[in-house]
């Protein structure tokens, strides 16, 4: 969506707020033991407490109202009796409406304890999406997004899994354009004041190819190598985005 009014920028940053608290809220309460349905349940709580709706619930009917995914589940991960261990590396992607505006966040974190290994991988993952973001401005080419991302997986080592992005958003969960996070010549439209959209690199140890589960719904690595991701909704406000979801 492009923001038109005050109005669509207040009631953006509430559904925005909301999501960002949610995510906190459920980083805060993960333990090592805990089923990964329980941890959904905790942020289930959150959105409801606040009139918030689960996004991927309403526009997927996915089986859960959060997305977790841990240690080479790059996405979509879904809650259930797997129990969360020592040393995992989760990601948490929390979506989701309130009065028919839409945002989107996710972070990674590591489950005590730490592995310097993750560490890395998690810290470049969160200087993709900050570079992202500051290459957002309006009258600049898409592909300055990617651009920065790409810069910054060089520069530490990491892949991007390249079949996963960034995407337009506000209305509803999924909307045009998407918002590749590597350089693509081809994508020189250009960012627009108002434009929403997500900034969501994702970098991996591996190659960073993917696949989808059994289950039709998680995406995994294909070489089984971990994945760290970060993500926030941004409005384009000429050279300094709004960041919708910062808590």
């Amino acid at each position: 969506m492009t923001v038109e009014n005050e109005n669509d920028l207040a009631k953006l940053l509430r559904i925005g707020k909301i999501c960002a608290l949610a995510l906190q809220h459920m980083l805060e309460r993960i333990e090592p033991g805990m089923t990964t349905a329980q941890l959904d349940a905790i942020g289930a709580a959150f959105l409801k407490q606040h009139g918030a709706r689960s996004a991927p619930i309403l526009a997927y009917r996915f089986p859960g109202h959060i997305c977790i995914s841990l240690n080479h589940e790059a996405a979509h991960g879904i809650p259930g009796s797997r129990r969360i261990q020592p040393g995992d590396l989760i990601n948490v992607d929390v979506s989701a409406e309130l009065e028919g505006y839409w945002a989107d966040t996710g972070a990674s974190a590591i489950v005590p304890p730490s592995r310097p290994e993750y560490e890395a991988l998690c810290q470049a993952a969160r200087e993709a999406r900050s570079a992202g973001i500051n290459a957002a401005y309006a009258g600049r080419p898409l592909n300055a997004i990617g651009r920065a991302v790409e810069a910054v997986a060089k520069r530490t080592g990491y892949q991007i899994i390249r079949d996963l992005g960034g995407h337009g958003v506000g209305r509803h969960i999924h909307e045009k354009p998407n918002v590749p996070n590597h350089y693509d010549r081809s994508r020189r439209e250009k960012l627009t004041e108002g434009l929403v959209i997500t900034i969501e690199p994702f970098l991996t140890t591996g190659r960073g190819q993917i696949l989808t589960a059994r289950d039709n719904w998680t995406l995994k690595t294909a070489d089984k190598m971990p994945v760290a991701q970060y993500e926030h909704t941004i409005v384009i406000n000429g050279s300094c985005p709004i960041i919708v979801t910062a808590p």
